[in-house]
């Protein structure tokens, strides 16, 4: 019996330490009074600051959807603009309590970096950007081609794969930002640039004469773009981790940031559960009944913020191809909230 009260008191022990250490990261919010959120240095339909240093993009609206549901005030997030480099360092150190930074999730990534990706706010891939007048239009015809990447991304070892895999000859010339990459390639520092799709899109805007430059059809990888937390805390796994669910669930049911008051008043159990006027899973996160709400009030559903980011309502002007809702032909899927 001493053994098994012994047993009961250590787990018992070891259950409350955790709690304490799961809450740690909301407490430390609350109490600095916003999210750090880490971004990228400037890439349009992601995150990128206007010349007020006002932040928009998807990857932006992720990080105030957080405040949102924490503070009712999508306001309360300081943005900490991050190098590729230096952006998992950040993470770990605690100088951001959340990295939204257009990064891929990887397995050595997941395992290696004491971080989690809490889920995919963009699927991506690959791809190449080459001026008009080389007259190129495949990547499989960019034998010795000198290619610029930004370093510290999963682009150097895709570029290796793809032309060894197509016994192609290139030439790597890498830059330590984002910036400098773009710059070098318009400069004819090289001839092809190199990035996730979405980024040469985005990219292809900060160019002098953007119509004089083409992407390739070819997608050569896999990049599930999303927000990454550190290990160890549950809790604030779960919040940023259920604060993308909820636009995408608000999205699913027909509910937005206009009609999101009519749609509470109907008498549908799961629109009552999502909307926090039936159960208590605001709660079981640690947020209030209403946290959906307060998403969507104040940031919108998925569909909303992809138009006006990176969609049809943005100067890039991207399909929404598999980042369509599941039920609509896409790979967006949430877990139900019940």
């Amino acid at each position: 019996m001493k053994r098994v009260t012994l047993a009961l008191s250590l787990a018992l022990a070891a259950g409350l330490t955790a709690q304490a250490a799961d809450a740690q990261t909301l407490k430390t919010v609350k109490d600095r009074g916003m999210v750090s959120c880490g971004v990228s240095q400037g890439l349009p339909g992601f995150s990128s600051p206007d010349d007020k240093g006002n932040w928009t993009g998807i990857d932006v609206d992720v990080c105030r959807a957080i405040a949102g549901a924490i503070f009712n005030d999508p306001t309360k997030v300081k943005f900490v603009p991050l190098s590729a480099k230096d952006r998992f360092t950040a993470l770990q150190s605690g100088e951001v309590d959340v990295l939204s930074r257009n990064t891929t999730w990887t397995i050595s990534r997941d395992t290696s970096l004491g971080a989690n990706f809490t889920g995919v706010t963009y699927y991506d891939g690959q791809g190449f950007m080459v001026k008009k007048s080389l007259k190129v239009n495949s990547a499989l015809e960019l034998n010795s081609a000198s290619v610029c990447v930004q370093t510290g991304t999963t682009t150097e070892q895709n570029l290796a794969d793809y032309f060894k895999a197509n016994n192609m000859k290139y030439e790597v010339i890498a830059f330590a930002t984002n910036d400098e990459t773009v710059k070098a390639y318009e400069a004819g520092r090289c001839d092809v640039f190199t990035t996730d799709q979405s980024g040469l899109y985005a990219n292809r805007l900060k160019l002098a004469s953007p119509n004089d430059h083409m992407v390739l059809p070819e997608i050569i990888s896999k990049e599930p773009l999303g927000p990454m937390v550190r290990h160890g805390d549950d809790q604030w796994f779960d919040i940023v981790k259920w604060t993308l669910f909820a636009m995408l669930t608000a999205e699913e049911l027909g509910v937005t940031s206009k009609n999101i008051d009519e749609k509470a008043k109907l008498e549908n159990p799961e629109l009552k559960r999502v909307l926090g006027s039936d159960g208590n899973f605001g709660e079981q996160l640690g947020l209030t009944k209403d946290w959906v709400v307060r998403i969507v009030k104040t940031v919108g559903n998925y569909g909303e913020v992809f138009d006006r980011t990176v969609g049809a309502g943005s100067p890039l002007g991207i399909n929404r191809g598999v980042n369509n809702l599941w039920n609509k032909g896409g790979l967006q899927y949430a877990p139900p909230i019940r």
